[in-house]
């Protein structure tokens, strides 16, 4: 009984999901064209549950380069009205379009003179037709087996919010790194935000050791700077290779005396290395492809500038 009512739910939301697309219509169109051309904020209002929608919707928009706030509908009637001018677009939320708090924000909104957008499940209510424009969130059927507490309803509302959302994102060209300056917070900021040089080891904190350096003194420094690996740079103090532990075994297996060798007869020639301003995420994604643990950095030049280290990667926050 628990899982049949369960799947009963899941299937009668799902069904409203893909029953919305035939709403879209003009008047969505139109919805999108006016919010991207806004010079002001989009204040999205709702009470209840449709109030949690609304918010969503808003944060959404706002995180996405398209400035807005979320007003509760009760509240806007006490105060919260101050907050909207003329070059505000106000988006309206109710299922049944007749939600009173709402309702009663429209004559003051016409005076104000901003524009209004009806999100609804009821185009031919007081609020479909009082508001510029109007959304169809209709759905046949809720998933409340009291057919009482809205569940299909706000799913629908709120898909649509991240359906305009996502029109919105086209239309403005916005990017992944217009995105980013609003997330410099969490583990998005930083996959987003960290370039290699933000990680990267620099001066005393990565061994770089000159080509003539016998292979027993390059390991001295290795273990001083606490890293896995050498940079090596010839007598114009130009990068020129790397040495690791991989390629003191390999060398172990066949001369004895490779200690007292010159690190440049061991070394990796033309290793894999990485610009200084690439993203962080990009260099992570990079040494798991190719199984490597360090990175040499190098500025636009090819000059050498430190080491990235697989390590600090993960304590930056950028392991997925």
């Amino acid at each position: 009984m628990v899982l049949k009512r369960a799947q009963d739910v899941l299937l009668i939301e799902a069904g409203a999901l893909k029953a919305l697309v035939r709403n879209l219509d003009d008047q969505f169109s139109r919805a999108v064209d006016v919010i991207a051309k806004c010079p002001g904020r989009v204040v999205v209002a709702g009470m209840g549950k449709t109030g949690i929608i609304a918010r969503k919707i808003s944060a959404t928009l706002s995180s996405t380069g398209t400035p807005s706030i979320y007003m509760h509908s009760a509240e806007a009637v006490h105060g919260d009205l101050g907050q909207v001018t003329r070059q505000d677009i106000v988006i309206l939320i109710s299922s049944s379009g007749e939600t009173e708090e709402t309702i009663r924000l429209l004559p003051t909104l016409k005076k104000i003179g901003c524009r209004t957008i009806a999100m609804t499940g009821r185009k031919d209510s007081t609020l479909g037709r009082y508001c510029d424009l109007t959304i169809n969130c209709s759905v046949k059927k809720e998933g409340c087996p009291l057919g009482l507490a809205p569940m299909a309803s706000t799913t629908a509302t709120l898909a649509m919010g991240d359906a305009l959302a996502a029109c919105l994102i086209d239309r403005k060209d916005f990017k992944a790194a217009d995105f980013a300056l609003y997330h410099p917070g969490g583990s998005l900021g930083r996959r987003l935000l960290l370039t290699v040089e933000d990680v990267m080891r620099k001066g005393a904190h990565y061994a770089r050791v000159p080509a003539t350096m016998k292979v027993k003194d390059v390991l001295f420094a290795i273990t001083r700077a606490r890293c896995g690996s050498a940079c090596v740079v010839d007598k114009k103090k130009k990068f020129c290779g790397i040495f690791t532990d991989g390629d003191l075994r390999r060398h172990l297996e066949e001369d004895a005396n490779v200690l007292s060798r010159p690190v440049s007869d061991v070394m990796t020639r033309k290793p894999l290395t990485i610009r200084k301003d690439r993203l962080a995420t990009e260099a992570f994604d990079l040494l798991l492809s190719k199984k490597v643990d360090e990175l040499p950095v190098v500025d636009a030049k090819g000059g050498l500038v430190g080491l990235l280290d697989v390590q600090d990667l993960l304590k930056a926050g950028l392991a997925r």
